[in-house]
């Protein structure tokens, strides 16, 4: 995922399964040096049950370093809603139930919000990501944006809930109104894969 000609300054191995959050990684890390090979298909899911986005993501990168015997590429990414005492965060792929949509979760917090007038549905995103090696040692970085929940969905981009977060940096539209590189420059995986990319320079070449 480099240009042509030149060498990418990492190989990693991407430990999500989601195929939408898998898609957003390698747009984003692929100019900036990173070379992403796919998930081992013979590694079954790692539960997520860390309390923290950061467990979580050091449990996914983990899993697959050890299974693939290379640095592995994890994120976990919350939404924190200040009138929910920052819920859904850690539960945020997941606040619907265990098998939920994201459809099924977005209907959920737009049920929960009901009636609160827009300047009261105050959230921001946060992304941690990591890369872990097999031998244990790892690279963390954290990215955020601040934004409000819309009243109802808009746009069709994106996924999850893209289509009722609207960053207070942009215009007024939704991420899933957005086109991916509007999105990818402000949003909270973007800002924390290029700071991991940072780090990653540093930690490799010291």
């Amino acid at each position: 995922m480099t240009s042509a000609g030149e060498a990418p300054t990492l190989t990693v191995v991407l430990a999500s399964a989601n195929a939408d959050k898998a898609k957003e990684i390698v747009e984003i890390v692929g100019p900036l040096g990173i070379e992403v090979l796919p998930r081992p298909t013979s590694v079954p899911d790692v539960d997520e049950t860390a309390d923290t986005l950061e467990g979580n993501a050091r449990l996914k990168a983990t899993a697959i370093a050890v299974a693939a015997g290379l640095p592995a590429l994890a994120d976990d990414t919350g939404l924190e809603v200040d009138f929910l005492g920052r819920a859904p965060g850690v539960h945020t792929a997941r606040y619907a139930g265990v098998d939920a949509t994201y459809a099924d979760n977005v209907a959920l917090l737009l049920e929960s919000l009901k009636a609160v007038p827009l300047e009261q549905r105050t959230a921001r995103f946060i992304t941690v990501a990591m890369v872990c090696w097999p031998d244990g040692r790892e690279v963390v970085a954290e990215g955020f944006v601040r934004g409000h929940i819309a009243l109802e969905s808009r746009g069709e981009r994106g996924f999850g809930y893209d289509p009722v977060f609207i960053p207070d940096e942009g215009d007024g539209r939704t991420f899933a109104e957005m086109s991916l590189p509007e999105k990818h420059e402000m949003s909270h995986r973007g800002r924390a894969l290029r700071a991991l990319a940072t780090e990653l320079a540093r930690f490799t070449n010291p």
